[in-house]
């Protein structure tokens, strides 16, 4: 019995120490994915790979299994890579490409990882792919017009609601989603109008799925709505900013993501170049500021591992990334290590693998 249980914790231990987490950045300008390896116990980034996908490559997104990487080329012709991940060491191999009705400044994916949605900032749409079983996108399901400067879009927990903001006309649209046919029809009430030229951008929802907190571009105002599961609808509980005190430039917020435990809630804003941070009431879901942490030159893009432990930034301008540990009991980030990118950087995805 005891050599059996000594069996089963190398086994455990091998199987624990084979686990990684892959990050990945995709850098626009030089039209190339970075990957790079997470080392948790070190607190450092180690490069992977670099993958060269052929056009300006911006928004990204992962399959539900973690499995396939997906990444929109916003330069002609539009499309869509789909990319197989190697759970053994992060890199990535394409599997094809895809036609994209537009340059789409947000992609998505279904809960059940059979369509990906994708939103137009210069078209004002959004639209839905199928997804093949062997995990590449598929053709145009649907094409849907929408207010101006469609900017981020995705389907709630439940998979029966999508939402997608209009940064244009203000608005954050809300949609009933069949996922056995891939559609969106407009639900009832279909938009939930924001503040005049706040320009709604990005949002997340809680993992609750009782709150959606919204980032405006144009203002950087942070807003927490109610979300009514069953509905689809939103109703605007708090507004704050993630401007830091004294700011007088005009505001160009970007990105937002909440820690796997719902505790905090960071921000970036462009011009400032900085991360705004939250700790978010249990109770409430509202939020409470702690400041704003300096970080790379115009972070348009950033993420949080799952772990919790770490939050990656991206500067378009500095073309750099930083890697801050994030201090559990009070969300402060800690000094940053940082590394070199490709040109532009702009959008993260970070990937754990067993």
């Amino acid at each position: 019995m005891i050599r059996g249980a000594a069996a089963l914790l190398s086994l455990a231990a091998i199987g624990h120490a084979a686990a990684a987490t892959w990050v990945y950045v995709s850098n626009a300008d030089s039209q190339e994915i970075s990957v790079l390896e997470l080392d948790r116990a070190q607190g450092v980034l180690k490069p992977v790979q670099t993958l060269n996908v052929g056009g300006t490559v911006m928004p990204m997104a992962v399959s539900p299994d973690k499995r396939v990487l997906y990444a929109a080329l916003r330069s002609q012709p539009f499309r869509v890579v789909s990319m197989s991940i190697d759970a053994a060491t992060g890199k990535l191999q394409k599997l094809g490409e895809a036609p994209l009705a537009d340059s789409m400044a947000n992609i998505d994916l279904d809960a059940s990882g059979k369509w990906l949605f994708a939103a137009s900032y210069q078209g004002g749409k959004i639209s839905v792919n199928a997804i093949g079983k062997d995990g590449a996108v598929g053709p145009i399901q649907q094409l849907v017009q929408t207010g101006p400067n469609a900017h981020a879009i995705h389907a709630d927990a439940s998979n029966r609601f999508v939402l997608a903001t209009s940064l244009g006309a203000d608005n954050v649209s809300s949609w009933r989603f069949d996922a056995e046919k891939g559609l969106l029809s407009a639900n009832d009430p279909a938009l939930t109008t924001s503040t005049p030229k706040s320009g709604p951008r990005h949002f997340v929802w809680d993992k609750a799925q009782r709150r959606v907190y919204l980032l405006n571009e144009l203002d950087a105002s942070l807003q927490v709505y109610a979300w009514d599961a069953a509905r689809g609808t939103l109703k605007l509980e708090q507004s704050t900013t993630a401007l830091p005190p004294g700011f007088t430039g005009k505001p160009w917020a970007a990105d937002l993501h909440l820690t796997p435990d719902g505790r905090f809630l960071y921000a970036s804003e462009r011009t400032s170049s900085t991360l705004a941070a939250f700790k978010v009431d249990a109770a409430t879901g509202q939020l409470q500021p702690l400041g704003n942490t300096p970080t790379e030159k115009g972070p348009r893009g950033f993420a949080i591992d799952p772990s919790g432990r770490y939050l990656i930034a991206a500067g378009q301008e500095s073309h750099g990334i930083s890697l801050y540990a994030i201090d559990p009991a009070t969300g402060a980030l800690g000094k940053p290590s940082r590394t070199d990118a490709g040109k532009n950087p702009n959008w993260i995805e970070i990937v754990d693998t067993p």
